[in-house]
């Protein structure tokens, strides 16, 4: 789950988000949607360079569920009714990777034009999006408090005095809050922790050995970026904070945008005491990740930021990057099944628009071994989107998927490994037969009975996937993310009297006379 570049109302960053940008700001298409591509093969091998047809880059902008964002690029498809078929079925694979599998690198995001113009008004002057952010966490680390409050309530539309959340109002919160939305949430944050303890006992462990060996401390302060405001987002902060108070992080704390009367969304501030977080703060964007980054007057400096967040968030993620510790780069959602003729078409259909209606970005892709269950889900596909809330939103991202058809299911796993997905479902006979072949993905479901959207509340496991074709080198939030290794070197006399020589003619040969000596005396002086 990653975070929604949709509303059409940006309360973190104060600037409205076209939901449809002009004919010049879409992305040229591969192949017609209602195209059949004939002929497979898989004799081209991929390549990191986008196809001459491939979608034009895009700035992926993190998401989590109906999470208001800071800014979509106007690269994005516009959410369109459209009354032809908007899901694509291919069968000439080299014409699918160019559509579909291959990633367009990151880039400077082109913003709608009210965007730009907003930006520009606020410093007096054309800023590109990077220097926006770049004056932002140059005003929080100059100003603090002031200027995380000031930027935030100007962003945010919103008013209010302290920056730190009371706990008269958390407790408020849980009075708000309905008892079945309550129990939901702390089932759900059972749920999770359970998965996460479990797992934190396959961690690695601290150890020495033949007078070598590593300590293993969890981070002493963690900072959860609690994406959205008026939306409430609660699932984002339980995968997000539980795996560091399980990995046994210090100090926890959360930063939120705030509504227009200053108040936090109660669903959120539940979901955060019950996770762990012990203190929250009202600041928003860029300038929220700066006060994390460098610490203020009232928000503590944290040694690690997690979680998703808008646009301008990313960017200074980015750019923060060595300074303080970063989870990842999150981009739009994206869900590959892969589905045999067994598959129900109906629930392979509703699993790819689940994700459809996170995002005009999100990216749904089928691949099948039959060309009549491409046909049967891409009608349930148009069928089901005439029900859906968000049918718009959903469309636009259909038309960036689409269906593959391959000969067998071993070339359907080398194409979704490829493809590298948030999140793989394999909608097949025997799901378990094809675990063994999975290499690349942020999660995989298997079966009927594991649906995507299980994944997101109560499944366990937490939600906040790598995307954009991250799951090459990236998985998904855990508790390892909150552990550091400290390597240990305790040797003896002994130890140095075999070991030293080599290390001193090492030293010499790569010119070091000081490294060589260091050894040298103590050997000298035995």
């Amino acid at each position: 789950m990653t975070t929604d570049t949709t509303a059409t109302q940006t309360p973190e960053d104060g600037t409205p988000n076209e939901e449809t940008p002009d004919e010049e700001s879409r992305e040229p298409e591969a192949a017609a949607p209602d195209a059949v591509i004939e002929a497979a093969s898989l004799d081209a091998a991929p390549t990191d360079e986008p196809a001459p047809d491939a979608p034009a880059p895009e700035i992926a902008a993190p998401a989590v569920e109906a999470a208001p964002v800071e800014v979509a690029p106007t690269a994005a498809p516009a959410p369109v009714a459209s009354t032809e078929r908007p899901f694509r079925i291919f069968t000439d694979l080299e014409a699918a990777r160019a559509a579909i599998i291959r990633r367009a690198p990151l880039s400077e995001p082109v913003l709608a034009a009210d965007v730009q113009a907003g930006i520009d008004a606020l410093w007096g002057e054309p800023v590109t999006p990077a220097g926006h952010v770049a004056r932002i966490l140059d005003a929080v680390a100059r100003e603090g408090d002031a200027a995380v409050s000031r930027l935030s309530q100007h962003f945010d539309g919103s008013s209010y005095d302290l920056i730190e959340v009371t706990p008269d109002e958390i407790g408020e919160a849980f009075e708000l809050v309905s008892p079945e939305d309550r129990d939901a949430i702390a089932f759900t944050v059972s749920r999770v922790r359970r998965y996460h303890e479990t797992q934190m006992e396959h961690a690695p462990t601290s150890f020495t050995a033949r007078g070598t060996g590593m300590l293993v401390r969890p981070l002493e302060r963690v900072g959860v970026y609690m994406t959205g405001s008026d939306a409430a987002l609660p699932s984002s902060v339980i995968h997000t904070a539980i795996p560091a108070v399980v990995a046994g992080v210090e100090e926890v704390i959360g930063v939120t945008a705030a509504r227009a009367d200053g108040t936090v969304n109660p669903l959120k501030l539940v979901a955060a005491q019950m996770s762990g977080i012990r203190r929250i703060f009202r600041a928003s964007g860029a300038q929220a990740i700066a006060a994390l980054a460098f610490g203020t007057e009232t928000i503590p400096r944290v040694d690690k930021i997690a979680g998703p967040g808008g646009i301008f968030v990313t960017i200074a993620k980015q750019q923060l990057f060595g300074r303080v510790g970063i989870d990842a780069i999150y981009g739009p959602t994206e869900t590959l099944v892969v589905a045999d003729e067994h598959a129900s078409p109906d629930l392979a259909a509703a699993d790819l628009l689940a994700q459809a209606e996170h995002d005009v970005l999100a990216t749904p892709v089928l691949i099948t071994t039959s060309l009549a269950q491409a046909e049967a889900v891409a009608a349930q596909v148009e069928a089901q989107l005439a029900t859906l809330e968000r049918e718009p939103i959903a469309r636009a991202a259909i038309m960036r998927g689409g269906a593959i058809v391959v000969p067998d299911l071993e070339v359907a796993m080398q194409l979704a490994n490829e493809f590298a997905p948030e999140h793989m479902c394999l909608l097949v006979a025997h799901p378990e037969a094809l675990l063994p072949l999975v290499k690349n993905a942020g999660g995989v479901f298997l079966g009927e009975s594991s649906p995507e959207v299980l994944g997101d509340y109560t499944a366990g496991p937490s939600h906040v996937m790598p995307t954009n074709g991250s799951a090459r080198f990236a998985g998904p939030l855990s508790v390892l993310d909150f552990l550091k290794i400290t390597s240990v070197i305790a040797l003896s006399d002994e130890d140095l009297g075999r070991l030293g020589p080599y290390a001193a003619r090492m030293a010499r040969a790569e010119g070091l006379t000081g490294h060589a000596r260091s050894i040298e005396r103590r050997l000298e002086g035995r």
